[in-house]
Parts: structure tokens; sequence; C-alpha cells
């Protein structure tokens, strides 16, 4: 709660529920990948052997989930392989007590490594390191990019070719059908944009409004909005925080001085405040241009932009929400026409690695939702399933014969009766 600035509610469902999860699935998909063993014929043993990785993993955790950097961590840890972790300085005190409880619970010391540092410092380091087998990463696009350049223009330096595991940003939408519920639409919203701040890579952050709801919706935004308190995280009635840093404060300022420069308009919000914390109103923008920048670029924060679509225009704006930026992590559409959720579903295929219906786009839980997303949103490994694990491990095929053969001649050289 105090160092990543969560409400009660939010940090309970990270930093406890959500590490707990990981931990208890995670053991089970191990087993299920220990039991996928290959077919053994009369007289022969085949087994398959999953090896850990032949040097270390990276890990680097962003600020934002306490439970990611407990993951990135943890699951190439269960599948053999020794970690060395950097997590975002935002999040230091919770890595810190993090492996502390992981140490008290009998994790061996140096299973995990727990370096602070200047990100650059420590990651030319490990990433330069010929004994490096793997990247587990969760945080910018940029960042991401940069760590696969550096494998890539160096990568006969490794003893093996490291595996890089990804999960990065997210332009998040919220697209309703014309038949769609708008106070549904609207809960969603809100729920979906500013719990946590936006601060998730799940967080909606453009939305994709039809004509004939756009009033009520509008309206139920400019009743509800302002009623959301804000402030310590301590006061249990807060349901917003400040946001991370300085530098996301200005990331938010920023955004909305452009909107009100370009002549969009602010539906509602758009003040900010740091007199004492870094404290951004929920806001939610409107656009005429679906190519605005804030329709495109992470924010990361408590902003959300919207864009009203002719109501008759439902096939062109499914190709539009596809067509947008150049992220695919997650996606809601909300529709009462079951035909109208089929087409988004065919349509939108590639648009986003979770997909939700007539719910917001956040909340994955682990064993339910496995996690993750593909074009510049990451690896798309699947957080919370055997898909990432698997990653963690090298296997070995055995062939044991139980009876070998003393003669090379084979039958079918014998000479006929």
């Amino acid at each position: 709660m105090l160092n990543q600035s969560k409400t009660a509610h939010q940090a309970e469902i990270d930093a406890a529920c959500e590490t707990i999860d990981f931990l208890r699935f995670n053991s089970e998909y191990l087993v299920r990948i220990y039991e996928e063993q290959p077919i053994s014929s009369p007289g022969v043993w085949n087994r398959m052997e999953y090896r850990p990785l032949e040097g270390f993993v990276f890990a680097i955790s962003p600020f934002n989930f306490t439970a990611i950097g407990a993951n990135l961590t943890t699951s190439p840890a269960l599948m053999g392989n020794t970690v060395v972790w950097k997590p975002a300085s935002t999040q230091a005190l919770s890595a810190w007590y993090t492996l502390r409880l992981l140490e008290e619970a009998g994790l061996p010391p140096g299973v995990v490594n727990l370096v602070f540092g200047p990100g650059a410092e420590l990651g030319d380091a490990a990433l330069t390191s010929p004994e490096l087998a793997g990247v587990h990463f969760t945080g910018s696009t940029a960042v991401f990019q940069s760590i696969w350049r550096t494998i890539g223009g160096g990568i006969d330096r490794y003893r093996n070719y490291p595996r890089i595991v990804g999960e990065t940003g997210g332009k998040d939408f919220i697209l309703a059908h014309p038949s769609a519920d708008p106070a549904a639409v609207a809960t969603a919203i809100v729920r979906g944009s500013f719990e946590y701040q936006g601060q998730k890579c799940s967080a909606s952050s453009r939305l994709y409004l039809p004509s004939n709801l756009w009033g009520e919706i509008r309206e139920t935004l400019e009743r509800e909005i302002p009623t959301i308190a804000m402030g310590d995280v301590r006061d249990f009635t807060n349901f917003m925080g400040a946001v991370i840093d300085r530098s996301s404060f200005e990331t938010q300022s920023a955004a909305i001085a452009e909107a009100r420069e370009t002549g969009a308009e602010i539906v509602t919000g758009g003040n900010v405040d740091d007199s004492e914390g870094w404290f951004v109103e929920p806001t939610v923008i409107k656009t005429e241009d679906p190519g605005f920048r804030l329709m495109q670029d992470e924010l990361f924060g408590p902003v959300v932009t919207a864009y009203v679509y002719d109501e008759e225009r439902w096939s062109d704006t499914l190709g539009l929400v596809d067509e947008t930026g150049t992220y695919a992590l997650t996606g809601a559409v909300f529709a009462n026409d079951r035909a109208a959720i089929g087409q988004a579903h065919d349509v939108l295929r590639y648009a986003a690695g979770n997909f939700y219906v007539n719910d917001k786009p956040t909340g994955a839980v682990v064993g339910q939702q496995p996690f993750g997303g593909a074009r510049a949103s990451g690896t798309n490994d699947k957080a919370g399933s055997m898909w990432n694990l698997i990653r963690w491990v090298s296997p070995r095929t055995v062939k044991e014969t139980l009876v070998p053969p003393t003669d090379y001649r084979y039958p079918f050289l014998q000479p006929d009766a």
C-alpha cells in the first residue's frame, strides 16, 4: 500500500492473493509438464527430462504489481533455475519484503538474487554475460526492445540462445456495440480505467462508443467520476491514490494539456495537484480524431480517451480498433447482440491476448485468465499457465534399451529358408 500507493483492496488482490495463486497453480502446472512423457515401445524405456536452463535467468519487474515480481522470479526458480532479480526502483521495498518472505518460507539463499542499482548498469552486466540463459521481463515496450537488440547483437557470446519472455505495454480498449447496456459500459470504464490510478498494463485507455449510447454513458461518467475519492491509501474510503512518481505525474499532466491545446474535449476531470503527492484526477477526454495520439500511446495513468462512432458503422469500427496503435494486450467488447459479439471475436482475433465480453479488460485471475498479449505488448507466453513455465526448461530425451542387441545383423539379412 505505502510503497506503491495501492488501496487495501488493490494491495490484497495483488501482493497476497495473486502471489499465492501463482505459487499454487505453477506447482500444479509443473507436475503436468513432468507428466508429459513419450511413448515407450517393447523393450525400450523412453522418457523426457525437463532440465533447468544452463545459466541464470534475468528477471526484471515493474513497480505496479508485487505479484509480478514474485512470479517473474519464482516461476523460473520452480523449474530449477537460478535467478538474478532487478526490480523497478519504485518497487524496491516491496521486492525486498517479497524475497525475505520467500527465504523465510524455505527458499535457499542464492536461488533468487535481488540486486538494486541503475537499470542500465545492471542490465549491461547481466545481458552481456555468457551465462545468461533467459530474460523474464515485465515493463515498457521500449526497454524490452532494447534488451532484445542487445541479446541479438551479441548472440554469439552466449553458451545457449537465451529464452526471451516479455510482457510490455498496452493501449487497451473498451468497444461498445449499439446494443450494449450503457450502465454496464460506464461501470467498466470507471473500474477498468481508474482502479489503481490506471497504472495497470491492462487498464482501459481508449474507448469506442456508439452515437446512440454516448449521451447516456456520458451523463453517467459526468455524475459518477466526480464522486471518486482520492487521497492517502491508509484512508479506506479512498478509491484512488497518487500516481507512482513525478515522471508519471508529468506524463499525465502533459497529456491533459495536449488534449486542451488540440481542441479535444475534457468530459470530466482534468485537474492535477502535486502540492502533497502526485495526484491526477480521473479524466475522460473525447476526441473527434480516432488517430489522436492519446488513442494510440500508452500513458499508464488515470486518463482515458473516447471516440464516438456512428452507430451505423459497427463493422468499420471493428477494423479501426484492430488497426489503431501497435499494442495487443487486453480489450473488452460490450453487446447484447450475440451476432455482434461473434463478429468482434473474429475481427479482433489478434487485437488482444486477453479478450473480455461484457466485462472490463482488467483483473485477470491466475488459473482462470492466463495473461499476456502479442504485437508490441509482448511474447504472449501467458503468465499463470504452463505455457510460461515450459520456457524455463531445456528438455532432454532419454532412450534406454533394456535388452540391447548383440548382433549387428537384422533379420531381413538372413537367407531364405
